[in-house]
C-alpha cells in the first residue's frame, strides 16, 4: 500500500510483464467508460432532458452537447489515475490525504448514490403507474431486487441484463431524427436563452447534475485499476471513455428533441405532469403500444444499470475508505438504510418529476468537491509527463467552479 508521503504512484508500470492474449487483452481495455455513460443515460437523466424539451423547447440542448468534453475530460482523469496507480478514487485520496478527506469524499458518493437510488426508484415507479401496478408493489419489488444483487454479488449478470434492456433507450435517436428539428428554431433557441427565469436555471442546474454524477469518478477509475491493463493501453482507455461521453450526450439530446417535437406547446412553458408522458413522446414514430414498451424497457434497464453501477461504486468506496474493517457488513448496511430511504422517499412524493430533477440538481452542488479533489490528485500523484499541468489544469478547474457556480444559482433559483 502506498504511504501519504509517497510523491508518485506508477501501479501497473511496475508490474512484471506476462504473455498474453493480443485480442483479449485489448478487448479488456474497453468498457468501464462506456459503461458508466451509459448508466448515466438513467431515470433521471431521462427525466431532465424530457422536462427541458417540454418547457424549453431546444433552448438548453446547446448545454447537453456542450457537455461532451467536459464529460470526457473528468472521465479521462478518473481513468488515467487507475490504470496508472492501480488503486481506487477513495484508496489516492486517504493515501494522499489522510482518513478525514477521504470520509468528505466518501460522503458526496454516498450522496449522490442515495440520490441515483432516488431517481431510479421513481423511474419503477412511473413505469409501474403506467401500467396500474401501486407503489406498493413496484418500490419494494425494485429494493428486493437491488438488495439480492448486492448480497450475492452478481453485479457482472445484472449489470449485462439491465445494459440490454437500457439500450432501448437508443429508440429516441429515432423519435428525433423522425422529428426533423428546423436548424433555424435551434439557432433561435440558443440565442434565446431565458436567463433570468428561475425554472430555467433550475433545470439547467439538474442537466448538468444529470451528466456529472461522483459515483462516475469513483467507478470508472475503481473498474480501471481492477484490470490487468498496462500504460500503452492508455489509447483504448481513451477511446472508451470518448465514445461513451458521446453517446450519453446525443441520447440525451435525442431524448430533449423528441419531447420537444410532441410535448412543447408553442410559448407556454408546459412541464410534465407525468413519468408515462414521456413514453407518449415515442408514440408517433413507433406506435402508441410499441412505444409505452420500449419507453419501459428502456427506462428500466438503464435504471437497473445506473443503480447497480452506482452500488458498486459504493461498495468499492467503503473498501478504500474503511480497509479491513468489516466493509462487506458495512456497506450492506449503508446500502439497506438507503434503499429503504430512497423508497419511501418516493412512495410518499406527489411529483415523481420534480423529485427526480431535484435530485439531478443536487448532483451539480456534489460534484465540485470530487472533481476538485479528481484534480489535485493527477496534478501531484501521477508521475511528471502524466500530470495534469497548464492549460488542461486551468480548464478543469473552471470546469469544476462552474458545475459548482451552475449548482448553487439552480439550488437558488429553486427557492425564489
Amino acid at each position: 500500500m502506498t504511504g501519504p508521503g509517497d510523491p508518485c504512484l506508477t501501479g501497473p508500470a511496475d508490474r512484471p510483464l506476462t504473455v498474453r492474449n493480443p485480442l483479449r487483452h485489448g478487448l479488456a481495455a474497453w468498457g468501464p467508460g462506456l459503461l458508466v455513460m451509459l448508466a448515466d443515460t438513467d431515470a433521471g437523466n431521462v427525466v431532465a432532458a424530457a422536462q427541458a424539451g417540454a418547457q424549453w423547447n431546444f433552448r438548453l440542448l446547446p448545454l447537453v452537447l456542450a457537455l461532451i468534453p467536459a464529460l470526457y475530460l473528468v472521465q479521462e482523469l478518473a481513468a488515467r489515475l487507475g490504470l496508472f496507480t492501480g488503486e481506487g478514487f477513495g484508496a489516492l485520496i486517504r493515501a494522499r490525504y489522510g482518513k478525514g478527506v477521504a470520509l468528505l469524499a466518501f460522503s458526496g458518493l454516498a450522496l449522490a448514490s442515495f440520490g441515483t437510488l432516488v431517481t431510479e426508484f421513481t423511474g419503477v415507479a412511473g413505469i409501474g403507474e403506467l401500467y396500474g401496478l401501486s407503489r406498493d408493489v413496484t418500490l419494494p419489488a425494485a429494493g428486493l431486487a437491488l438488495l439480492a444483487v448486492a448480497a450475492t454479488g452478481a453485479y457482472r449478470r445484472a449489470e449485462q441484463a439491465a445494459l440490454a434492456f437500457g439500450l432501448f433507450e437508443c429508440a429516441f435517436l429515432v423519435v428525433a431524427w423522425k422529428a426533423r428539428p428546423h436548424p433555424a428554431d435551434m439557432m433561435r433557441d440558443f440565442f434565446h436563452a431565458p436567463l433570468g427565469d428561475s425554472g430555467f436555471l433550475f433545470l439547467a442546474a439538474a442537466i448538468v447534475g444529470s451528466t456529472f454524477n461522483p459515483w462516475m469518478v469513483f467507478y470508472q477509475q475503481a473498474a480501471t485499476a481492477r484490470r490487468s491493463l498496462r500504460p500503452d493501453d492508455l489509447p483504448a482507455v481513451r477511446a472508451d471513455t470518448a465514445i461513451g461521453a458521446v453517446l450519453t450526450q446525443v441520447l440525451t439530446g435525442a431524448v430533449l428533441i423528441a419531447a420537444a417535437a410532441a410535448l412543447h406547446a408553442g410559448d407556454r412553458v408546459r412541464g410534465l405532469a407525468s413519468i408515462g408522458e414521456i413514453g407518449e413522446a415515442l408514440a408517433g414514430a413507433l406506435g402508441r403500444d410499441n412505444a409505452l414498451l420500449v419507453f419501459s424497457l428502456g427506462v428500466l434497464g438503464a435504471s437497473f444499470a445506473a443503480a447497480i453501477v452506482a452500488s458498486l461504486a459504493l461498495s468499492w468506496g467503503v473498501a478504500e475508505v474503511f480497509p479491513a474493517s468489516g466493509g462487506s457488513r458495512r456497506f450492506l448496511g449503508l446500502y439497506a438504510a438507503g434503499l429503504c430511504g430512497a423508497a419511501a422517499l418516493v412512495y410518499f412524493a406527489q411529483d415523481l418529476v420534480w423529485l427526480n430533477i431535484a435530485a439531478q440538481a443536487a448532483n451539480a452542488l456534489l460534484f465540485p468537491l470530487v472533481v476538485g479533489l479528481l484534480i489535485a490528485l493527477t496534478a501531484r500523484v501521477l508521475a511528471p509527463p502524466l500530470r495534469l499541468r497548464g492549460a488542461r489544469h486551468a480548464v478543469m478547474t473552471v470546469l469544476a467552479a462552474s458545475v459548482g457556480l451552475i449548482g448553487l444559482i439552480g439550488a437558488a433559483a429553486a427557492f425564489r
